[in-house]
């Protein structure tokens, strides 16, 4: 792998080379170049027509780059691996889902890319998606041409803010394609070094408890990005077509932040939603005839295998009998020291046939003179994403939207979608290794690391046997990966779901089998799940649905985990008090509270608070899980048991004082207390946590709980839409939460948020003739070079 050497363009030069945005014919620009048209309707969503592919990319990035310019050139410093250079080594930085220090995403970056292996991967792509890349380069670039010297005060005159390259590109498309799996792991990875000759053999006992956990926190087992999508069938819908509720749950800050945007090639794509970054494609959305959402699937996206070391030579590995030698690299980064000058830091990586070599001391993987551990990642070199989504965006029915997931382009996300016809599709086409049941039984490895799956939920494999490999079917387009045809696949006239758990919940009558454990099973995890499954029916069960009837019961806020645990506890309240005072104004508080997570409900908060320790005591519950009624268990509180009552009654007592610590009543409402993090306006914010089951699901991604400021949010319900059809077309509705721009100046950087504090949904102009009437300002028409 190589270093990536960022090329040295100046911005005057790129200003040189690039055309000043004009006027224009649509589609024609200076000596007939083919240009870009830029419309902006209400909250500064964007629609961009081009008469191809290269060119509506270029509008795309440009129109981004208006609202996001300073967050995508700190990411860029974060692929080029210039964090250290820039921003300090000790300074923690984002790299895909988790804040590590810069030196550590350097190293990762040095380590992990290889910009010649990423050409050829791309090489292998198709002409469209290769247009699109170097549109979306070229359109970035043009922006920061146009707005020498007047960019947002965040990277004005900042030496990082430099043009992209096709390289950077290709660098952002791996690490987004990659951050379930390798990019999670890059401090394991980094930790990997060989045993000292006096190292003990035998490594500590093993806590399974604490390896779920140490999984868990890094974002591998119960994945922080959720969602929930519903997807109704003609049997269900007042007007017989389809309708789907996309909610998805990602961050409000970074680049997995949504943006806004309608995308036009005339006579050949016609599609709107949101897209992640500047990927230059729509990602959640619809056309005039399907509409589709996306949630985190519960598919394994990597595997470990356990390596047999050579006795005496711990970078030697057996593999079918022969010894075969590590691969040891140095890596390079450039560090800004406290004078201003730039130090040179090295550090060495270790790797194998089957990928990296890693540590997790957590869960018991350890790099010893006998065995260690080496990561493989399905989504190494992905890019086919770009293929699936524009698929989607030309479909027309649920069919083809199965046609565009079988060339495994979506990484880590089931799809749920519905037609005009009234078809409701649930799919989880994602990235999983092809390892099935009994693969997994005839390459299991040592027994320590074989009870990771149940716990933790890590496929570790034999590393010495090459037959425990991925298995290679040949209806598979990406050797070693799950054909779709061995993937879960349902087309419905009623309605499927998926709250993050597994496949099996879609509908309670969707029956399986044969399908890989690697892409999920019958364990349930979401409260969210429970409450879809018992929200859905009830709706139902009101009339045929319409989408202001869907969107009302999103933002109901019903807290299903009070629901379950709550009547137990208020009994246990009024018949034996605890003896704590703090336990008892906690019971008196709850016994008001209406057992939603809404603007005004009093005592949210508090439940929250208690509900964050209290769900971790063992055995807490009277009723533990039972398979066969998934909604309905586990159920109540088990305060006949002496030791789980007192644990109880001490959470209770512990939410009480840190409500009251943070300098809030017990029954404040729930606007007082939740705010946005992202700005300081004073915005009350309604929805709740996963774990109590509140399905317009709000949380803080890196300092949970509440503290002097509330409830800061900076994570949850993003870009919710819901689509339906008539005679015309789409009928979509659709909130932005956090608004379209990151700029704290542009009067688009919170104003959705306004919105979904007052739970209006606004309509989104889809047809040409709607989009003119609704235009904000000026029409830009951008002449492609």
């Amino acid at each position: 792998m190589t270093l990536h050497r960022q090329q040295t363009v100046t911005l005057a030069a790129i200003l040189a080379l690039t055309l000043a945005a004009c006027a224009h014919a649509p589609g024609e620009g200076e000596g007939g170049a083919a240009s870009a048209t830029l419309q902006r309707t209400a909250n500064g969503v964007a629609h961009i027509s081009a008469p191809d592919a290269e060119t509506l990319a270029y509008g795309m990035a440009y129109a981004y780059a208006q609202d996001n310019v300073c967050m995508t050139a700190n990411q860029l410093v974060t692929v080029r691996g210039e964090r250290a250079r820039y921003f300090g080594a000790a300074t923690p930085g984002l790299l895909a889902r988790r804040m590590l220090p810069n030196e550590q995403i350097d190293f990762f970056i040095a380590a992990h890319m290889d910009d010649a292996a990423l050409a050829r991967h791309w090489q292998g792509a198709g002409a469209e998606t290769q247009a699109l890349a170097r549109g979306a380069v070229a359109g970035y670039n043009r922006y920061l041409a146009d707005h020498a010297g007047r960019l947002p005060a965040a990277c004005q005159g900042q030496p990082w803010v430099q043009p992209m390259t096709l390289a950077d590109y290709r660098r952002q498309a791996e690490l987004t394609a990659v951050q379930a799996a390798t990019a999670a792991l890059a401090d394991a990875l980094l930790a990997a070094k060989p045993p000292a000759p006096a190292q003990a053999a035998a490594p500590p006992a093993l806590d399974l408890a604490d390896a779920g956990a140490a999984l868990r926190e890094l974002g591998l087992l119960d994945a922080p990005l959720g969602s929930n999508a519903w997807a109704f069938g003609k049997e269900v819908t007042a007007d017989g077509r389809g309708l789907l509720l996309g909610n998805p749950h990602f961050p409000w800050a970074g680049v997995n932040r949504f943006w806004q945007a309608h995308l036009t090639i005339p006579g050949e794509l016609d599609v709107m939603g949101v897209a992640i970054g500047n990927f230059p494609a729509v990602t959640i959305g619809f056309n005039k005839d399907v509409a589709w959402s996306h949630t985190v699937s519960t598919g394994k996206r990597f595997t470990l295998h356990e390596l047999s070391l050579v006795p005496g030579e711990p970078t030697r590995y057996l593999l079918d009998g022969q010894p075969v030698a590590m691969t040891q690299r140095e890596l390079q980064i450039q560090v800004r020291a406290a004078d201003g000058s730039l130090q040179t830091r090295k550090q060495s990586v270790w790797s194998t046939r089957w990928g990296p070599v890693l540590v997790l001391p957590r869960a018991g993987l350890l790099w010893t003179a006998k065995t260690a551990y080496a990561l493989k990642d399905a989504n190494l070199g992905n890019v086919r994403g770009t293929e699936a989504a524009m698929g989607f965006g030309r479909a027309r029915s649920v069919q083809d939207i199965q046609q565009a997931l079988k060339n495994l382009g979506t990484p880590w996300v089931n799809t749920l979608a519905v037609d005009r016809h009234g078809q409701a599709l649930y799919a989880d086409a994602s990235v999983v290794p092809d390892v099935d049941a009994a693969q997994l039984q005839r390459c299991a490895p040592g027994k320590a690391a074989a009870a990771l799956l149940p716990a933790a939920g890590l496929v570790v494999l034999d590393g010495s046997r090459s037959d425990c490999d991925w298995q290679r079917d040949p209806a598979s387009p990406q050797p070693g990966l799950m054909p779709v045809a061995r993937m879960p696949m349902a087309v419905r006239s009623d309605w499927v779901h998926n709250s993050n758990d597994s496949f099996f919940y879609t509908h309670p009558q969707q029956r399986w089998s044969g399908i890989s454990p690697l892409v999920g099973d019958a364990s349930l995890t979401r409260a969210r799940t429970r409450a879809g499954l018992s929200e859905i029916p009830a709706l139902l069960a009101r009339g045929k649905l319409t989408a202001q009837a869907v969107q009302g019961q999103l933002f109901e806020n019903r807290n299903f985990m009070a629901g379950v645990v709550l009547p137990d506890l208020l009994a246990a309240c009024a018949g034996q008090p605890p003896a704590s005072a703090e336990a008892r104004d906690g019971c008196a508080a709850l016994q008001g509270w209406d057992r939603r997570s809404d603007l005004g409900s009093r005592g949210a908060h508090l439940f929250r608070e208690f509900w964050r320790n209290a769900r971790a005591i063992p055995g807490v519950h009277r009723l533990p899980f039972d398979p066969a009624q998934p909604v309905a268990t586990p159920a109540g509180l088990r305060l006949d048991d002496a030791a789980v009552a007192a644990k109880l009654w001490e959470a209770l007592a512990q939410a009480v004082k840190a409500v009251r610590g943070a300098g809030f009543a017990l029954d404040a409402p729930l606007a007082q207390v939740q705010r946005p993090l992202i700005t300081d306006a004073a915005i009350g914010l309604h929805g709740g946590e996963d774990y109590e089951g509140v399905l317009n699901n709000l949380g803080n991604q890196f300092a949970p709980g509440i503290g002097a400021q509330g409830l800061r949010i900076d994570y949850g319900s993003s870009y919710i839409q819901t689509v339906g059809f008539d005679a015309r077309g789409p009928v979509a509705q659709a909130i932005l939460t956090y608004g379209q721009s990151t700029d704290p100046a542009s009067p688009h950087a919170f104003d959705q948020l306004r919105l979904f504090e007052a739970k209006q949904w606004p309509s989104l102009p889809f047809h040409a003739e709607d989009v003119a009437k609704a235009r904000v300002g000026e029409v830009l028409r951008l002449s492609r070079p």
